[in-house]
């Protein structure tokens, strides 16, 4: 099935609440408005989060904003790579109070604030400004966004009911500062990338993925690395694609994935449709829950990027060094 590349701004929900098939497809920029998400229709399965991932070359930094309805789950997370050490808070909301989250991409504010953590995300000129605080770190990040920069947005239709928007907008330059107890340190220009994965949709209560992303410089150019897997198979819609100087280029097909899951930091593959790429883990981020009818299992394998794409017109794409990780993930939700 050829996907269809969305040029237009188009709504995800019907006004029955249903999925607007116009809004099937991919697009380079956030065409999908989804203010639709939310409120008591279809109370449950609702999801809505934004997930923020900054790795540098000395800590890798991540905030989660999410609401499933019935509670918003928030988290902080500092990991230091040289120390191998981490200093993290997380949050569970009853019905997801205080839990601030905008209809559509960029047009509000994202806010969570319980008693272990603060986190706030803004639209800036010129990008976007992550701040997060937990007990022993806090981060300070602005999330450039370079003119002509694109990002994947792909709808995923499982049916008219069960649906989902996700936008990853990989490579963006990052500047700012991370203190850890009472050092602070500037993240260093030119090396340092953040990442957005925004959701919003009605998800199926068990689902499983593989997500995969890398950002970097080779030979002069920043190289940006978009994969999924597992959870787009038999929709007719991809979330891969290559962002070369920020200009995307949209991979169709599903890609494989090779991975030891009794041995996380042994080495991922993800190939297929010109792309040929290899993971190298450093760290392996667990995280479990187990609440009975919820559950959620996630090994995100962070380290470094080898491997080459062709493109459509047949040029290569060097890979190697992008740094940026790999998961694979169960939730039961």
């Amino acid at each position: 099935m050829v996907e269809r590349e969305l040029t237009q701004t188009v709504p995800l929900t019907l006004p029955n609440g249903r999925l607007n098939h116009e809004a099937v497809g991919w697009a380079r920029t956030a065409s999908v408005t989804t203010e639709g998400i939310g409120g008591l229709r279809s109370w449950g399965r609702n999801k809505r989060w934004e997930y923020w991932n900054v790795v540098t070359p000395r800590f890798i930094l991540a905030a989660t904003v999410s609401s499933l309805d019935y509670a918003g789950v928030h988290e902080v997370w500092v990991f230091d790579r040289h120390s191998k050490t981490s200093v993290a808070a997380s949050t569970t909301a009853i019905l997801a109070a205080g839990t601030e989250l905008p209809g559509s991409l960029g047009e509000g504010p994202v806010r969570a604030r319980s008693r272990a953590l603060a986190i706030a995300v803004d639209e800036v000129d010129g990008g976007t400004r992550i701040r997060a605080r937990i007990e022993g770190a806090s981060f300070d990040v602005v999330a450039a966004r370079p003119s002509g920069h694109e990002a994947l947005g792909v709808v995923v239709p499982w049916s008219d009911r069960r649906f989902q928007y996700t936008v990853k907008d990989v490579a963006r330059p990052a500047t700012g500062t991370v203190t850890v107890g009472d050092e602070t340190q500037e993240l260093t220009p030119g090396v340092s990338w953040a990442v957005l994965d925004h959701g919003r949709g009605r998800w199926p209560y068990d689902m499983r993925w593989n997500w995969g992303a890398g950002s970097g410089v080779c030979d002069g150019r920043r190289i940006g690395l978009q994969v999924g897997g597992r959870w787009t198979v038999g929709t007719g819609s991809t979330e891969n694609a290559v962002f070369v100087d920020g200009r995307l280029h949209k991979i169709g097909e599903e890609l494989a994935w090779d991975y030891d899951p009794a041995d996380y930091l042994a080495p991922w593959r993800v190939h297929g449709a010109g792309l040929d790429a290899t993971l190298v883990p450093e760290h392996d981020k667990v995280s479990r829950t187990n609440l009975g009818l919820l559950s959620s299992r996630t090994d995100q394998c962070f380290g470094t990027w080898s491997g080459t794409f062709e493109t459509g017109s047949g040029e290569r794409i060097d890979l190697a060094g992008l740094v940026g990780w790999a998961e694979d993930v169960h939730n039961r939700w």
